[in-house]
């Protein structure tokens, strides 16, 4: 086995498990080790990690600030789509995986290192977000996922094998966690342990670090309005942000106002049903900021094929296929569609709920002169009657049989 890699990329968190990984690498493969690590909005320092990986011998190191790169390349593409998977996930850590993807096999290349590894565990989906990343990219790139190799099967075996190699454990990873989480700037994942049970109603005082329960909100509405460009928002409040510092934004908002908390049952790619209590209080906002923002810019046929779409598309993103062409090929329809949703909604926050209170666009398809109920001289109302008597036809037809 020695033999087989000279070199490997771990993306690295500086944590007790990659830090094991880190070790058990050197260790089973004899070879180098490369870390990175990347800042996507998780809320943490990143650059002890940096002292984590010298301390263990590491020469070469990454560390990077992804954040505008996340929010521009891969959350916005995202929201234009309005993907929502299972009617209720808005995909907030798959949509993270491609990007760490390509840096990891970015970094091979300029390293000349022939293998990748990730710390994602064998039951769930994002080994295999990860490894479809890395094969969609390099072809023959040789990937090592512990979790699915190792004996180290258990909490207190991870920690055994830390001491050993003198690998600090901090005091708070002794115990058993009561829970995982998984953080990026769109949102926070928390599963496991005592989220298990689908019937236990969850600890949000223990869980939520993003956002305050709707119950807990304040009890004044906040009104705000989100200006979109070719389906993207760039301004909040009339001030324009670089789409990192706009999520922020929308997270502080949403977040105080109690909104983007979902407690789910999912169906993982692997087969498997898996409970998570989601936070995504920016996220949210933006999706029903987005959806009001088509309501007036997109023709009816348009947005109907787009809806159409979306469910493939979100299952492709939670699946792993970021990197597909059927992924870029509805990518390319929904950035055309997107061209004229370009406008300005206002919205209300309050306890949870996300309200739109009024939207207006340059591009507006929104005709008053023709929907309104007083009398007009644009629409003649007898013109239904044969509109409805010709779509009728097959029914009656059926009827008389």
């Amino acid at each position: 086995m020695s033999n087989e890699v000279k070199k490997v990329v771990l993306a690295y968190s500086g944590g007790l498990d990659t830090s094991v990984i880190l070790k058990w690498l050197k260790d089973t493969y004899n070879c180098e080790v490369v870390t990175f690590t990347a800042d996507l909005g998780q809320g943490e320092e990143v650059e002890p990690a940096r002292k984590k990986a010298e301390m263990l011998g590491i020469k070469e190191i990454y560390i990077e600030d992804l954040r505008e790169e996340f929010v521009r390349d891969y959350v916005f593409p995202m929201f234009r789509s309005g993907a929502i998977y299972e009617g209720t996930y808005l995909l907030g850590t798959s949509i993270a995986r491609p990007l760490i993807a390509k840096r990891q096999i970015e970094i091979a290349r300029e390293t000349g290192a022939d293998a990748v590894s990730h710390g994602a565990t064998g039951k769930g989906n994002d080994q295999v977000r990860f490894e479809l990343g890395y094969y969609a990219l390099e072809p023959n790139i040789k990937i090592i996922a512990p979790w699915r190799e190792w004996d180290l099967t258990s909490r207190t075996k991870l920690i055994e094998y830390a001491e050993k190699n003198q690998i600090p454990v901090p005091k708070d990873k002794r115990g058993e966690a009561p829970f995982s989480q998984d953080a990026n700037l769109l949102h926070i994942s928390s599963e496991g342990k005592i989220l298990e049970d689908p019937w236990v109603e969850p600890d949000y005082d223990l869980i939520l670090s993003r956002m305050v329960t709707p119950m807990a909100a304040p009890d004044t509405p906040e009104e705000i309005t989100i200006d979109f460009e070719k389906g993207d928002p760039v301004a909040i409040n009339g001030e324009k942000m670089s789409p990192a510092t706009l999520l922020a934004k929308l997270n502080e908002l949403g977040g105080r106002n109690g909104v983007g908390c979902i407690d789910i049952v999912e169906n993982r790619f692997i087969g498997m049903k898996s409970r998570g209590v989601y936070e995504t209080p920016g996220g949210t906002v933006l999706f029903h900021a987005h959806r009001a923002m088509e309501s007036i810019t997109l023709e009816k046929g348009a947005m109907h094929t787009k809806d159409e779409l979306m469910p493939r598309y979100a299952e492709l993103l939670y699946n792993g296929f970021w990197f597909a062409p059927e992924r870029e090929m509805l990518q390319a329809a929904i950035d055309k569609a997107s061209e004229r949703v370009t406008g300005t909604v206002r919205l209300k926050l309050y306890k949870g709920n996300v309200i739109v209170t009024g939207r207006k666009s340059p591009h507006s398809l929104y005709d008053e002169a023709m929907v309104t109920f007083e009398e007009d001289d644009v629409y003649d109302q007898r013109d239904a009657a044969g509109f409805i008597r010709l779509n009728a036809l097959r029914l009656r037809l059926l009827g008389r049989k």
